[in-house]
């Protein structure tokens, strides 16, 4: 199936493995990653999921164009628009599955193309320094259509979202870091072990309130700031009768690290 699983205490790795075909996703594989993110939703002890490619030279290069080009001409684009309105979308996260907890992508390489759009459905990003970045759709007569064109320009400022996707031209790990598109960028050695600490450390945290966070910021990212207020106290009053917030009241005045539950 050429995706792993690993499981880490709370956290689940997820590695896309087809180093061969530069981590190129086929239907099979994104049919099995949106397996894994269910699996990951349903499961309430893991925490924080990490996402990466296998080998060091590509984390993932997009959809697989020899399979898609029979996928194009089997439907008409009436009948791939409905089905891809029912159906999640590359790697599973892109379109029509939330797995309602973080994601780290660790790119360990070339993220183009549908790769980009891959990563930028997870919500933090760490990046090797050889790690090179681009939407190049339009070279070949596409353009980004899971979700490129929809979050880039949300994660960085417009103008820049505009040139990458326009001129079809990547970016390197440093312009990628300097734009906001990734948290940090490390040394290629040590990627791994920086996402799984940032995993650890979100992990670590009251998971009901990390779920609730995560929600309220995306969901409120583009209401008017008082509806976005309205938003946030929405999901703020339920965990205050949470079992969690018990425990991390009771471990700050004990000056302990709590304990909790997600009860």
């Amino acid at each position: 199936m050429s995706i792993r699983i690993e499981r880490r205490a709370a956290v689940l790795v997820v590695t896309i493995d087809r180093p061969e075909a530069r981590n190129a996703l086929d239907r099979a594989m994104s049919r099995a990653l949106s397996e894994a993110w269910t699996q990951y939703r349903e499961d309430a002890a893991l925490r924080v999921a990490v996402l990466t490619g296998a080998g060091e030279a590509s984390f993932c290069a997009g959809a697989d164009l020899k399979e898609i080009g029979d996928y194009y001409r089997s439907m008409s684009p009436i009948e791939r628009r409905e089905r891809g309105e029912r159906e999640p979308g590359l790697g599973g996260i892109t379109r029509n599955l939330d797995p309602g907890k973080p994601v780290i992508a660790a790119i360990n390489g070339h993220c183009l193309a549908g790769g980009l759009e891959l990563a930028l459905a997870c919500d933090l990003r760490v990046a090797a320094e050889h790690a090179t970045f681009g939407l190049p759709e339009v070279r070949w007569g596409l353009m980004p259509g899971a979700g490129g064109t929809q979050r880039l320009p949300r994660a960085i400022p417009l103008a820049v979202a505009a040139e990458m996707i326009l001129t079809a031209q990547p970016i390197d790990a440093r312009r990628a870091c300097e734009i906001g598109l990734v948290n940090r960028v490390v040394p290629a050695a040590r990627l791994m072990d920086e996402a799984l600490a940032l995993a650890r450390r979100i992990a670590s945290n009251g998971p009901l309130a990390v779920q609730a966070a995560r929600a309220a910021l995306y969901r409120g990212l583009h209401l008017p700031l008082e509806e976005g207020l309205r938003l946030e106290q929405f999901y703020a009053e339920p965990l205050r009768a949470s079992e969690d917030v018990q425990e991390g009241l009771r471990a700050f005045v004990e000056k302990r690290v709590p304990e909790f539950t997600g009860r």
